[in-house]
């Protein structure tokens, strides 16, 4: 029996009220409260739709393809990945950045540019048990004393923590709030997906590529294997 692996559509439409439930609670509401934008939830696959490549898949909840990586090579760690849109236009590149002490270093990059990455992106390391697992720093331009631009740290940064082998973790924003969260994705008919197919959450106010990004990045950071 083959899964399915996107979501069901039907567990995400809410049912449309009666004519008659709307009148009645307008009148007993004139100025119902606005509602908040629900969050995003996607559907990953770790696995490309391409034969003999490694990468991502990635649905809406109504089974629609949004997002794909296919990596041809096969040797570990990647120093460039690009993040596609279902049209198979780069939407961000993730480019491995020179190996520091304290640390694996990456930018994310709008696009296919090689230039003033969006995020710079540090791997965590402690000698000491902890949650976190990296920090995203935004980029931004200025001008530097000669008059020439220069890229530096500006903006909101973000911190990545949980378990991303056990498929629960989190992008906390300055103020300690879920931006995105990784999550197992539940059994359908008793049938199990494993790690390779997890829920990707994500909040309105942060945008689904970056937050696939990180899947990526922390697939090359940590990987899979337990």
């Amino acid at each position: 029996m083959r899964k399915k692996i996107h979501p069901s559509s039907s567990s995400f439409d809410t049912p449309k009220p009666s004519v008659a439930s709307c009148v009645d609670h307008h009148h007993l509401h004139p100025h119902p409260p606005l509602q908040a934008a629900a969050p995003t939830t996607l559907t990953v696959w770790r696995k490309s739709l391409l034969f003999n490549c490694n990468g991502f898949t990635v649905f809406d909840s109504k089974g629609n393809l949004i997002y794909r990586v296919d990596n041809y090579s096969k040797s570990g760690s990647q120093g460039e990945i690009v993040l596609m849109d279902a049209a198979g236009k780069p939407c961000l590149t993730i480019r491995r950045k020179t190996k520091l002490i304290l640390g694996e270093h990456w930018g994310i990059y709008e696009g296919e540019t090689a230039t003033n990455p969006r995020f710079s992106v540090r791997k965590h390391k402690s000698l000491f048990q902890s949650k976190a697992l990296a920090r995203l720093s935004p980029r931004s331009e200025a001008l530097a004393g000669c008059g020439c631009k220069v890229s530096v740290a500006g903006g909101e940064g973000y911190e990545v923590e949980g378990s991303y082998k056990q498929r629960r973790c989190a992008v906390f924003d300055e103020k300690r709030r879920a931006m995105a969260e990784i999550q197992l994705k539940e059994a359908v008919s008793g049938a199990a997906f494993g790690l390779d197919v997890f829920r990707l959450v994500v909040q309105p106010s942060f945008d689904s590529a970056v937050a696939m990004a990180i899947v990526i990045l922390l697939e090359e950071m940590i990987g899979s294997k337990t």
